[in-house]
């Protein structure tokens, strides 16, 4: 067996005393047009990627919802930060504070996911005209089943709506900004009977693009005529969510910024992001070369434990260039020390195998729960290692 000097390399970070401080905090007057009243801005800053909070902290008009609505923990992740991410275009994190979204309440949300409905539909649900909202197309609810949900799929599958709060000079915030991601379904899944089989039917991605498109326009109009929303900028961003078998999260395919006295979308800008699943065809297709350096990471992994082969990445790539690598271990252990052990030995191969430039984070967990967790970010000298106790 290989042996690794990892002297030097690690940090074990313990569960007790690495909490940061929050001690040192600014107070601002939180300004939302009904009425000012006092918030909190912590100082402490994780890192300059990241926009600081205010507190008390205010939980979303919609919270829960992404939950029910996408398809995998993976697409709800990756629709959230990649939402954060892409927000830093147009709101520079050094000038703006985040806030879930306040605007948008669950019901509101809900509403304009449904289905359009017909006149005949109404009349038999009993809604008004007004309640007519569904943002999604029109079921006929006559003729082949199949043919309907082929022509007519569910797109839009979640809104979710960020806050962007402005800084200024005399000490107050207020909302500077809105980013709107909408969640859009790569496949359309469907019943004929209310507790039968669910089939499915892959919708091609530019219709995706296109119908996605559609639906920004008359979000934007809808929020434009909420007083809150009526001259504030707005990005909206659309995500397209992987089925839900994929152990991989879906991407965001692009985005548009609106001016704050705009009521129309100008540009669209193209987002060039992607994960894959290693090792798998299609990141062979993709970067043959990151792909061997994963096999032979997953190799020397096997090689520690023989009987083990349970090793899979998922790659984030931006611009076709490889950005992180987070990678999950499950294994069994029989004691403390043996999982201390492996993790040593596992973030030694970290930074044998893979590029300075590359973001790593390894999950290490059992039946028991986690085990441990090692963090190399890009360009760093040593990881950041935490064995849970």
């Amino acid at each position: 067996m290989r042996k690794h000097s990892i002297l030097g390399m690690l940090l074990i970070l313990l569960l007790a005393g690495c909490a940061p401080s929050f001690d040192d905090k600014q107070e601002v007057v939180k300004d939302s047009k009904d009425k000012e009243e006092t918030a909190i801005i912590p100082k402490y800053k994780i890192s300059d990627e990241y926009y600081q909070t205010i507190l008390p902290f205010e939980p979303s008009k919609a919270r829960g919802l992404v939950v029910s609505n996408l398809n995998t923990r993976y697409d709800i992740e990756e629709f959230e930060n990649g939402m954060m991410r892409l927000a830093q275009n147009q709101f520079d994190p050094d000038d703006y504070l985040f806030q879930e979204g306040q605007i948008l309440d669950s019901s509101t949300i809900s509403s304009w996911l449904n289905r359009k409905y017909t006149k005949s539909q109404l009349k038999e649900k009993e809604l008004k005209a007004s309640e007519n909202l569904g943002l999604n197309p029109i079921d006929p609810g006559k003729g082949d089943i199949d043919k309907r949900n082929e022509e007519n799929p569910i797109y839009l599958a979640h809104i979710l709506e960020h806050n962007y709060l402005a800084k200024t000079k005399d000490n107050k915030v207020s909302l500077g900004g809105v980013v709107i991601g909408l969640a859009l379904n790569s496949v359309h899944y469907y019943q004929k009977e209310a507790y039968g089989a669910t089939y499915e039917t892959k919708i091609d991605s530019k219709e995706l693009q296109k119908e996605g498109e559609k639906i920004a326009q008359e979000v934007l109009k809808r929020l434009r005529q909420m007083d809150k929303l009526k001259n504030v900028p707005i990005t909206i961003a659309l995500f397209e969510q992987n089925e839900k078998s994929s152990v991989v999260p879906g991407n965001f395919i692009s985005y548009t910024d609106i001016g704050k006295n705009s009521n129309e979308i100008g540009k669209w800008n193209d987002v060039n992001e992607k994960y894959y699943l290693f090792p798998s065809s299609a990141a062979e297709k993709k970067d043959r070369d990151s792909v061997n350096t994963f096999t032979n990471f997953k190799e020397d992994v096997e090689e520690y434990f023989p009987n083990f082969n349970g090793v899979i990445g998922r790659a984030f790539y931006m611009d076709d260039q490889l950005q992180k690598l987070n990678i999950d271990i499950p294994i069994q252990f029989y004691g403390n020390s043996e999982a201390i052990g492996f993790t040593q030995y596992v973030a030694g191969l970290i930074m044998e195998r893979f590029p300075k430039y590359i973001s790593v984070q390894v999950s290490i967990t059992s039946v028991n729960g986690p085990e441990a967790l090692i963090v190399r970010k890009a360009n760093q000298d040593e990881p950041t290692v935490h064995i849970y106790e």
